[in-house]
């Protein structure tokens, strides 16, 4: 099979496309030819070796969340067939043709969600709502959501709102009538802020969910005045020095359902920023270090014209 690696820390160049053997399926694992898979910040922190993020063993794969169709089924699975249309997680093994996870690892694809929206779900959704949770989020509440208008900022905004809280979502001035469309209140990132928050907040901010990181948490800080109902989910070495959450996400299928349901209901919407050929993957790298963009990235690795329900 194709997948995507690296053998050494660095920049995007050090990702290659290489052959490996196809995995064979212990009896308690499901494997899975992959239609799409997203791209997180997760995957490029990795590369790079941030603290926090090394790698298990080099040659190193990338990829934590996939769509596709079952193909094999270990002995011991009960609930899957091969051809079943599926989303799923598989840690640091996504991007590639194949990959095995769990039987409680995967939910039904539904038929009204595309190959790319279903492969962007299952990291970068669970995520926003393991933190969310995590906050105490709900209704009633004002929340601040800093780089509201990435993969996990965008489902975190849809989910606060639909579980009755206020949003503040910061951003750039060009992503700022796309947060309004989702329906958070959009504010400047940058220096002053705190200032700009507070006078569109002047009843105060209850929680902070912080996907940037550095300056962004820290003005945080002097918004929120309960420090447990701040977290952050890429600046895990500051938030132990300030003595804020760091929030990994919580996978469950139960949870994956919640999500998939509130997508069929109209509640949540996925947008794909851009798609790549898994062969690219470097440029899905690069695209989401620009830190600028909106919604997802994803990587197409088989012919989404294939399965029951194309």
């Amino acid at each position: 099979m194709r997948a995507a690696v690296f053998d050494r820390y660095g920049p995007p160049e050090v990702l290659q496309v290489v052959d490996l053997p196809a995995p064979a399926p212990r009896p308690d694992q499901v494997r899975v030819r992959v239609r799409s898979a997203g791209v997180q910040p997760f995957d490029t922190y990795v590369r790079q070796g941030l603290p926090g993020f090394s790698a298990q063993a080099f040659p190193q794969q990338l990829g934590q969340e996939f769509s596709g169709v079952v193909d094999q089924v270990g002995g011991a699975v009960t609930g899957w067939v091969d051809g079943d249309e599926v989303l799923g997680w598989a840690h640091m093994t996504s991007h590639a043709e194949y990959v095995l996870t769990g039987a409680n690892a995967l939910v039904p694809k539904p038929r009204d969600v595309t190959w790319d929206e279903a492969g962007a779900l299952s990291s970068s959704g669970q995520t926003a709502c393991t933190a969310l949770r995590a906050l105490h989020v709900g209704s009633g509440q004002t929340v601040l959501i800093h780089a509201a208008a990435g993969g996990v900022g965008t489902i975190a905004v849809q989910l606060a709102r639909a579980w009755g809280a206020r949003v503040i979502g910061t951003a750039s001035a060009t992503n700022h009538a796309y947060l309004a469309g989702l329906g958070a209140i959009p504010v400047a990132y940058g220096p002053g802020l705190t200032d700009r928050v507070r006078a569109v907040a002047p009843g105060g901010v209850d929680a902070a969910l912080d996907a940037a990181g550095g300056q962004a948490l820290r003005d945080s800080l002097g918004l929120v005045q309960d420090r447990s109902r701040i977290a952050t989910l890429v600046d895990h070495d500051q938030a132990d020095r300030l003595g804020v959450r760091g929030v990994r996400a919580r996978l469950c299928a139960e949870q994956l359902d919640e999500l998939t349901a509130l997508h069929r209901a109209g509640v949540l919407r996925i947008l794909i920023r851009e798609s790549f050929p898994l062969e690219r993957i470097a440029d899905a790298h690069r695209a989401i270090e620009t830190r600028h963009g909106r919604g997802k990235i994803v990587l197409r690795i088989a012919n989404q014209g294939q399965g029951k329900h194309a």
